[in-house]
């Protein structure tokens, strides 16, 4: 039985959750409190710190060392959503994968599965770990939070993008697979990558002559963002997410 989604932590503008399916222990949401709120600097700060919280709290608990981020941009899963976890809803929403030595499934294992022959993780194995979570992304919030700093009262500060370069991977999945990455030059994924990248979003959707995007950032840490972006429509001949999950780069991520 699907779980209500529970909330483990809260910030301003996003907060960490359970999905209601949590295919794994380590399956957490990073959703929009308000889908109204705009992504803009304040926004994406406030996502890096939640999903760097996030992060931590999965390695301090569950002793999680791999991560990767599923999300899709002008999509929903239809159907089997092979390659995808099943939609929550329509506010904007990044699921979590964390894993660990001695897991007992694997994300990708679930996700290459149709949707209806998932099995989710029991409520009771979820319990084990939740209070540690919350516990976990609290202090690790409040601990990075302490280190950005308040943003200025006043207009918004102007922010330089980096660029956003795009190539088709090596091996390809067609002309619909986009890798596409920023560095702005920190030591960390900076807000502007994530700027940058969603700015791109639109444009690539345009390109391509798709509906939508699914998106995987395999163990997205540091300091470079990079996104397999892969172009989506309904009828579409082949699915490229059965294709993406067996990648290296990928499969070392979510399988």
């Amino acid at each position: 039985m699907n779980l209500s989604r529970r909330l483990l932590y809260a910030s301003e503008i996003w907060e960490v959750a359970r999905p209601r399916t949590a295919l794994t222990a380590g399956h957490l949401l990073i959703r929009l409190s308000n889908p109204a709120i705009a992504f803009d600097l304040q926004s994406a700060k406030d996502w890096l710190v939640c999903a760097g919280a996030a992060r931590r709290a999965l390695a301090e608990v569950l002793g999680a060392t791999g991560f990767a981020v599923v999300f899709a941009h002008q999509w929903h899963p239809i159907g089997a959503a092979i390659g995808e976890p099943e939609v929550e809803s329509s506010t904007p929403t990044f699921h979590l994968f964390g894993r660990w030595d001695g897991e007992t499934v694997s994300p990708g294992a679930q996700l290459l599965l149709p949707a209806q022959r998932r099995l989710p993780v029991a409520a009771t194995e979820l319990m084990k770990y939740d209070d540690g979570l919350r516990a976990a992304l609290r202090r690790s919030a409040l601990e990075r939070t302490a280190v950005v700093p308040e943003p200025e009262a006043g207009a918004a500060p102007a922010v330089d993008l980096p660029a956003v370069l795009s190539w088709p991977p090596e091996p390809d999945l067609g002309p619909r697979h986009t890798m596409l990455a920023t560095d702005s030059g920190t030591p960390h994924i900076a807000p502007a990558d994530l700027l940058a990248a969603a700015a791109a979003l639109p444009g690539l959707v345009t390109r391509l002559g798709v509906s939508g995007l699914s998106c995987v950032a395999a163990d997205a840490a540091g300091p470079r963002l990079e996104i397999h972006a892969l172009g989506r429509s309904v009828g579409e001949p082949v699915n490229p997410l059965e294709v993406l999950l067996k990648l290296p780069e990928v499969s070392q991520a979510l399988l």
